[in-house]
C-alpha cells in the first residue's frame, strides 16, 4: 500500500494584495475629491461626471462609481437617479445643523484635552506649534488653498490628541460637510477659521486655565457660522479634468 504524497499547498494568488491596492487607490481618489471640495475648487452643486473623473484619475468608470458611492455615504456627494452625481449642496437649515453638531463634538474633544496631565507632552507641543507655524506661513503667503486645508487639519489634530477615534471619525465627516456649507454661503469679505483663533486655542491649552480652551473653541465655531451668508449663490460650471490634472497615476 502506497502512501499518498502530501498535497501541495494551494498556490496563493495576490488577490488580497490586489484588493488592498484597489482600496488604497479608491481611498486616494476619495481624499483628492474631498480636498477639492474642502478648498472650494469643487463648489456645492458641481456635477461629477464619471467619464471626466475616470480620465482625470486614470481609472475605470466602475472604480469612479465606487468612489462616488463612498462620498455619498459621507453625505458630501448627492446621487440623483437618471441625472448623476453632484457635490452636495446644503440648505441653510443643514448648514446650521452641521455647525450645531460640530459644537457638540468639539466641545467633547476640548473637554478631554483639558483633562490631560500637565504639562502637555513634548510631542504634542511640537506638533501643535509646528502646525501653527505652517498656518502662519500660509497666511503670510495669502495661500488660501493651504489655509483652508491646514485649518481642517488643525481641528483633526486636536481630535487625535483627545484619544477618541470615534469622535475623530465623526468630526472628519462634519468638517467635510461644514466645508460645503462655507463654500456655499461664505461672504466674499469674510475670513473663516483664522490662524489667530488657532493660536489662542493653543495658548489656552498650554496655559490650562479650566474651561478656557473649550469656551474659545465654541466661540470660534460660532464666529465661523456667523460669517455665512445663507442667501449666497454658486456657479457650478466646473472643468473636472482641469482640477485633477496634476493627480498621480493610481498604483
Amino acid at each position: 500500500m502506497t502512501t499518498a504524497a502530501p498535497a501541495k499547498p494551494a498556490r496563493r494568488t495576490p488577490l488580497a494584495r490586489t484588493g488592498a491596492a484597489r482600496s488604497s487607490a479608491e481611498s486616494r481618489i476619495v481624499r483628492s475629491i474631498g480636498e477639492a471640495i474642502a478648498d472650494r475648487r469643487l463648489p456645492p452643486g458641481t456635477k461629477l461626471t464619471e467619464e471626466s473623473l475616470a480620465e482625470a484619475f486614470g481609472v475605470s468608470r466602475e472604480r469612479v462609481r465606487k468612489v462616488l458611492l463612498l462620498l455619498a455615504q459621507r453625505r458630501v456627494v448627492t446621487l440623483i437617479p437618471n441625472r448623476g452625481a453632484f457635490v452636495a449642496k446644503p440648505s441653510p437649515k443643514e448648514a446650521r445643523e452641521v455647525f450645531e453638531a460640530r459644537r457638540v463634538i468639539e466641545r467633547a474633544i476640548m473637554e478631554r484635552l483639558e483633562r490631560l496631565p500637565r504639562p502637555l507632552s513634548d510631542d504634542m507641543l511640537e506638533k501643535l506649534r509646528g502646525h501653527g507655524a505652517l498656518e502662519d506661513a500660509a497666511e503670510r503667503a495669502a495661500d488660501r488653498k493651504a489655509m483652508i486645508r491646514l485649518s481642517g487639519q488643525f481641528h483633526l489634530l486636536l481630535a487625535e490628541f483627545a484619544g477618541n477615534a470615534t469622535l475623530a471619525g465623526i468630526l472628519t465627516d462634519l468638517i467635510d460637510r461644514s466645508s460645503l456649507a462655507i463654500a456655499a454661503f461664505e461672504r466674499r469679505s469674510s475670513h473663516t477659521c483664522s490662524a489667530d483663533d488657532h493660536r489662542r486655542l493653543i495658548a489656552a491649552l498650554i496655559g490650562n486655565r479650566p474651561g478656557e480652551a473649550t469656551a474659545l473653541m465654541i466661540e470660534h465655531l460660532d464666529d465661523v457660522e456667523r460669517q455665512l451668508d445663507l442667501e449666497a449663490k454658486t456657479d457650478t460650471r466646473i472643468d473636472l479634468k482641469a482640477i485633477f490634472a496634476d493627480e498621480p497615476e493610481p498604483t
